[in-house]
């Protein structure tokens, strides 16, 4: 099954998107590079929310993620992610931002393949703020390989 069709087997859906203030997604030589993308949840992990939750929120900045790749590559297939910085609103001691951060990994893994093309370099870390109150943000490299 293509990377493009096992995304939409999980249920995301694809569409061309008005641009914004930024760039979402850049093409740079074969890398696609993401700008970071929030969760709709808002919050703090390790106060109101919890890892469950956190979990979902980086879930759902992946799949926009996905999205803005989509929108700037035409499709899932032909790439393998490189990738991934994680960044987690949370308390000060709060320490399983790596768990929240599961979240966009297991995705990533489920469509492009814990071995191959979605295995990937992260870092997962704790912030005491970010935009907008967002639970999560996001973001990640993508190399086109076909």
């Amino acid at each position: 099954m293509s990377y493009q069709t096992q995304a939409e087997a999980l249920g995301l859906t694809f569409q061309k998107q008005a641009p914004g203030y930024l760039n979402l997604c850049i093409r740079s030589g074969n890398q696609l590079i993401t700008s970071g993308h929030v969760s709709d949840l808002k919050g703090k992990l390790g106060a109101d929310l919890s890892v469950e939750e956190g979990y979902q929120a980086a879930r759902n900045c992946t799949e926009k993620i996905l999205r803005s790749v989509w929108d700037t590559h035409g499709t899932l297939d032909g790439l393998r992610v490189i990738k991934v910085l994680g960044c987690v609103n949370s308390t000060l001691d709060f320490t399983d931002q790596h768990i929240v951060i599961n979240g966009c990994s297991d995705l990533l893994h489920t469509i492009f393949g814990k071995e191959g093309d979605g295995y990937h370099a992260r870092s997962a870390l704790g912030f005491a703020q970010l935009p907008t109150g967002a639970a999560v943000e996001v973001e990640a490299i993508f190399e086109i390989t076909g």
